[in-house]
């Protein structure tokens, strides 16, 4: 990139004769669609490179051989993170037999195999997770115990703990060629499903692909690739407040009093509001005690 050449997106002033620009800060909620090979960090790196800002994060990792919907915080949507309520996630995974790994799917270094043992009802199966599901953590999450992730004791050849966690799985639908479709909570591991799968079949199995098609309300249409973006489209961001549409909405008559993180009165029923200026939300209030808020984030 040259001087004179601005970024895709630019809506900034050229200050080309000193040798950069002033570009205005992207705010908002951009969707994209991982490839894979890349971590999600990675995906950050090369939006703050591309767009010239620091300030970009993501609200759930994608593994690198995953690929799919990855919802990347802009600007002041960086703040925001703690506070969005609709993250449940759907999947397309496929299961492979066989053998099981260190990572659970056939990325990691094979443990165990045994020959394949196809006499069972794949769509009996696979339907069974539906539910409430207590689910053990692969060995190579970053979940911590002791202080120390998971994965870090593998690294270091200790004995891995054994973690459990409860995640709901609201729909699991059955695909071809063991493949399946699946709507879940948060922190959901699929690739424990897909080794899960394995000893309910008399056989040994791990993940073999998977792509995420939803978290929350956005899908993988809306998702935009990156070397699309590099080569001049368009960034679509979606706004804060359509992300914080949960949470009731206050104009407070003293804006002032909510920018120097004042405590405030608020005749209100809920526990967490949104204070907004111009309709756009500004600072993230809970309350303390009866009508009595206070300031949990500012949004500015």
């Amino acid at each position: 990139m040259t001087d004179t050449d601005h970024p895709p997106g630019y809506t900034g002033k050229d200050l080309s004769s000193l040798g950069f620009f002033l570009v205005t800060t992207m705010d908002g909620i951009l969707i994209i669609n991982k490839p894979k090979g890349m971590t999600s960090h990675d995906v950050i790196s090369r939006l703050r490179k591309l767009y010239h800002q620091k300030k970009f994060g993501h609200t759930g990792t994608l593994d690198p051989d995953a690929t799919g919907v990855l919802v990347v915080l802009c600007g002041k949507a960086c703040k925001i993170n703690q506070f969005l309520a609709d993250t449940d996630k759907k999947y397309i995974a496929k299961i492979q037999l066989g053998y099981s790994t260190t990572t659970d799917d056939i990325h990691g270094d094979v443990l165990d195999r045994k020959p394949i043992d196809e006499n069972f009802d794949f769509d009996s199966v696979i339907s069974s997770f539906q539910g409430p599901c207590h689910q053990r953590v692969p060995m190579t999450s970053n979940k911590k115990v002791n202080g120390m992730k998971l994965l870090d004791y593998q690294r270091k050849g200790l004995p891995v703990p054994e973690v459990y966690q409860d995640v709901m799985i609201y729909a699991i639908k059955p695909l071809e060629d063991l493949s399946f479709e699946i709507a879940c909570s948060s922190g959901t591991y699929v690739r424990s499903i897909c080794r899960d799968f394995g000893p309910l079949t008399n056989n040994l199995s791990c993940m073999a692909s998977l792509v995420r098609t939803q978290v929350g309300r956005f899908t993988l249409s809306q998702a935009q690739d990156l070397d699309d973006l590099a080569n001049g489209e368009k960034p679509v961001l979606y706004s804060i407040r359509s992300v914080l549409d949960h949470l009731p909405m206050i104009a407070y008559p003293d804006i002032h009093a909510i920018y120097q993180g004042k405590t405030i009165h608020l005749d209100t029923d809920y526990d967490r509001v949104c204070i907004v200026e111009n309709k756009e939300p500004i600072a993230i209030y809970d309350r303390i005690e009866e009508d009595i808020f206070h300031s949990k984030r500012g949004l500015w």
